[in-house]
């Protein structure tokens, strides 16, 4: 099966920008978008053979999630399970028979780490909800989880010690979450790999001197880590300051 996962920050520029056609060309069994900055009834996509579900947020034209798939899911679950947490549209997930399949779009701990006791509040729920999730049944999740884990994950962490997406606490968080049974999927086929970025700055010429972070996800539960067969990072695809990645598995 075929996944693949996009931050599009912000739906309705990014089909202005060749999103359609990437959609198209990817042709994947699910489609997972964060960032979609969308309210219910502000836009009608025509994906012949997906079922399409959306999880807003109360903000108007801030966060939310979305999930397109060739496969009818068993259930459907939206947020991660915590009221005061739920507001944002942060998080969907499918149920299958063999598998649940979440997306995520995990909050910035923003400049000055200005939010990042609410990044960790999130962070933990989130650790436990997948934790429950596994417990049934294995777990596939994507997203933009705003974390570049280690240093090979970004191109200058040195000066970006201490920044939002490369703390001391959110890398010991992501650290956490990975303990708790799940697998890096990239890092699993491509432990060395330098240069693989997901996210570039628009300013300084960042993605042109690919000067990036590697901030977008796919995770397994350990015990499908086996079935990795490639994890693509779709660096030339552009319309955002994200490319897709992606995930097939043997499944």
């Amino acid at each position: 099966m075929k996944f693949v996962s996009w931050n599009v920050n912000g739906l309705r520029a990014c089909m202005g920008k060749g999103w359609q056609e990437t959609f198209n060309t990817l042709n994947a069994d699910f489609f997972c978008l964060q960032e979609t900055k969308l309210q219910a009834g502000q836009i009608a996509l025509e994906l012949p053979g997906y079922e399409q579900y959306w999880n807003y947020a109360e903000k108007k034209g801030y966060s939310g999630t979305a999930i397109f798939t060739k496969h009818t899911p068993l259930s459907v679950r939206y947020g991660i399970g915590v009221p005061e947490l739920d507001t944002e549209g942060r998080m969907i997930t499918l149920e299958y028979p063999a598998f649940f399949l979440a997306t995520c779009y995990t909050p910035n701990a923003q400049r000055e780490l200005a939010r990042i006791g609410h990044r960790m509040e999130w962070d933990e729920a989130f650790r436990g909800y997948l934790a429950g999730l596994d417990q049934e049944k294995p777990v596939i999740v994507c997203g933009d989880l705003n974390v570049a884990h280690q240093e090979i994950d970004l191109k200058n962490p040195a000066s970006n010690r201490g920044n939002a997406g490369f703390s001391d606490q959110e890398r010991e968080s992501f650290t956490k979450t990975l303990a708790c049974g799940f697998t890096d999927t990239f890092r699993h086929l491509h432990p060395e790999e330098t240069g693989a970025y997901t996210w570039w700055s628009y300013m300084f010429k960042a993605r042109e001197k690919n000067a990036g972070w590697r901030i977008d996800y796919f995770l397994v539960s350990d015990r499908l880590k086996d079935k990795i067969m490639s994890t693509p990072i779709y660096s030339e695809v552009m319309g955002s300051d994200h490319c897709p990645v992606g995930l097939e598995l043997d499944i």
